[in-house]
Formats: structure tokens, sequence, C-alpha cells
């Protein structure tokens, strides 16, 4: 699979400069931390699980959690493990090609559970989500892990979801994070990704962002997310993919853009489009992925398809940001100095800048490069196209 691997190979080489790799479930963990992108949830119990999976990854999803947690009724748990049964028993009979599945278990003893039902078909699953992450819970779940993907032979990734009370109030945030440091450093080899579960957070204040507000404009919230990444997520070596907050606003279906892109190419028409996404409830949407990069995040956590491609245009590498880190890069550069950007508008200090400049690069392997008439109108139009 690849990202924008759902256009045709001539609308992508219009589009990059560089083209997005091609990667697998049996890819790094370095280059699925980054290739996440878009992370899909779905309700276990969907009775057509199969056919969404492999309709979205026929439009660019390439990776999902099938839920078994919060999006499903305590009384439903049973029946939806058995539908996932399943759905992947369907899945295995009728396509290689899926996305990136995850199941969202709640327990660690569902672990090996499911992977044993799961039998041979549990070759077409990536991992397990893990939620309320603690370094109490962690732990449990991560050994449970180790021992299915032991029991099964298959590679099994971990993604926590770090959403507990103890995380969000100040007095226990320290401790409670220098617990889970512990913990996913002692499973490194394991841990994909480290996902924030911000509606727990809203939560435990009674709180409900606005479509027209960001994560970030919460204050609390923003204050969760700065310290998680100033312990978890630095450029050190030791820190690990965070990924970024569900938007929980949609208004109409998948598809909601078609009308718009029909009547226009788009082509230097920014505004037209910005125009439909305010009047979509999106417009948040994009500020708030803009402000996870700036904040050190990357890919975010979706509940809806109408998401997927705007996560996915914004992750594109600029030709402006391309030209930067190669230059900061450069063999030459090694013992430091400043320049001047190519792009003849900024100052680029290749000692300070060189983390960001690597960080680019590894997400312009996965995301492409766009070429320098390129935008994000463009990769977001190309991305909905049939």
């Amino acid at each position: 699979m690849r990202h924008f691997g759902h256009i045709s190979p001539v609308a992508r080489e219009g589009l990059f400069y560089k083209e997005p790799c091609e990667f697998s479930a049996s890819s790094s963990a370095r280059v699925l931390s980054v290739a996440l992108g878009a992370t899909l949830y779905s309700p276990a119990t969907r009775p057509r699980l199969a056919d969404d999976v492999i309709k979205l990854a026929g439009r660019g999803v390439v990776s999902m959690v099938l839920c078994l947690e919060d999006s499903i009724d305590d009384a439903e748990v049973v029946g939806a493990e058995a539908n996932l049964v399943r759905q992947f028993k369907e899945l295995e009979a009728r396509a290689d090609d899926v996305p990136l599945l995850f199941i969202r278990v709640r327990e660690p003893e569902q672990i090996s559970d499911l992977v044993e039902r799961l039998g041979s078909s549990a070759r077409l699953l990536s991992g397990f989500v893990l939620p309320k992450f603690t370094e109490e819970r962690g732990e449990l779940f991560l050994e449970a892990l180790t021992a299915a993907e032991a029991a099964g032979g298959h590679r099994l990734f971990a993604m926590p979801v770090l959403e507990s009370p103890e995380l969000l109030h100040l007095e226990s945030r320290t401790e409670t994070l220098q617990g889970i440091a512990r913990t996913v450093d002692k499973y490194r080899e394991r841990v994909l990704a480290l996902r924030l579960g911000v509606t727990d957070f809203c939560s435990a204040y009674g709180l409900r962002r606005a479509p027209d507000m960001t994560a970030y404009d919460v204050q609390i919230v923003g204050a969760v997310i700065g310290d998680v990444v100033n312990v978890l997520g630095r450029a050190d070596g030791t820190g690990f993919t965070i990924t970024g907050p569900v938007w929980e606003y949609f208004r109409l279906q998948e598809r909601m853009f078609k009308p718009q892109l029909r009547r226009s190419p788009f082509m230097g028409r920014a505004e037209e489009l910005r125009t439909a996404l305010i009047e979509h409830d999106l417009d948040g949407l994009l500020r708030e992925i803009e402000l996870d990069r700036a904040n050190g995040l990357l890919g975010k956590t979706c509940i809806h398809p109408s998401h997927v491609q705007p996560v996915h245009a914004l992750s594109v590498v600029s030709h402006e940001e391309y030209s930067d880190a190669q230059d900061i890069l450069r063999p030459e550069r090694g013992g430091g100095g400043v320049l001047r950007s190519a792009y003849t508008n900024k100052m680029n200090e290749v000692k300070p800048h060189r983390a960001w400049a690597e960080r680019t690069l590894q997400r312009a392997e996965v995301f492409g490069v766009a070429r320098e008439n390129v935008g994000f109108v463009e990769l977001l139009a190309a991305g909905l196209s049939d």
C-alpha cells in the first residue's frame, strides 16, 4: 500500500515531486509509525465490517482500529468479539490488500483470546490499541501482547492510549507520565505509536469543545498534550510517535466535497475549497491538524471517513519544506552554521533545525513531496477523486 495509492499513477506524477513510498504491514516500525496517517476507528459491531474495510482501503485509508471499547455498549462486547472473528475470516478469504488493522480491547485477557480465535486470519492484524494506559495497566497489556505474539508467531504492535484521569490531574501527572515512560521504554520495540484520548480528558471536567475550537483552545487539554510531548515525544532518540486527537464533528457523508470538486479543478482556487470546508464544519479540523504538527504530533485519530483525506493532504511535505530539510542535512553542513533558504524567505540554522529536517524527510518518504505548484487544495481534490 501507499498513501495516495488509490489515485492513478498519472495523477500522482502530476502532484508529486517525490512520490510516497510503498509499505506493508511487514515494513519497519519506523516507517509504519509515520505511515499511520489518519487512523479511522470503527465499532467492531458493524455487520458488514469486512466490506467496509475493503471499500475504505480503496478510498485511501491505510490504518483502521476496530473498537471493542468505548464505541460499543458493555452488553455488546461478546457479540462484537464474535463478529470480529467472522469478519477477519471473510477478509482473509477475499483480500490480502487491507489497511493496517488494529483491535482496541478493554482488558489484557482479550488479546490472547482474540489472537487464538482469529487463527490464520490473525496475519491480517497489525496489533492492539490499549486504552486508559498507565504503568500498572500498561504492563499487563504489554505482557499479554508479548505472549500472544510468541504463541501466534506473528508480529504485533501496541498503540497505548493516554487518557486516564491520573494523567490529566495536575497533582498526579508527573508521576503518571514517568510511569508510562518507564513502561513503553521497556517494551519499545512493540510500541508503534502513542495515542491521545482527548475526549476522556474533556469528560473529566464536563467539557466538550465546539466545532470552531481545537483541542489546543481548551487550556487543560492543551497543557496535557504539551506535557506528553515533553516527556514522550523528544527528538533525541528516546521519543515515540504521538498521534493527534480525534476530531468529533462531521456533517454530511463521505463524499461531501464531490459536487464542488466536479464543478471545478480547483487549480489556484484555494478560497473556494476553503469556503466549502468551512460550510461542512471542517475548518476547525484543518486548524487542529496544523496545530498538531506544530506541537510535535503526527497522524490523527478519525471517526469519520470524511476526515481522512484532509489529514493525508496536510501530511504531504511541501517542496519548500523538502528543500530546506535537504539543505540542512547536507554532509558539508555537519559543522553547523546558518544559511538562507533556497526560497529566500527564511533562515535555516543547521544544528537547531537538524531534528526538524530529519523528521521532515521521514514524512516525505511516506507521504511524498508535492511539486512546487501543488498545495493542499490540489492534493485534497485528487484524494477525493474517483
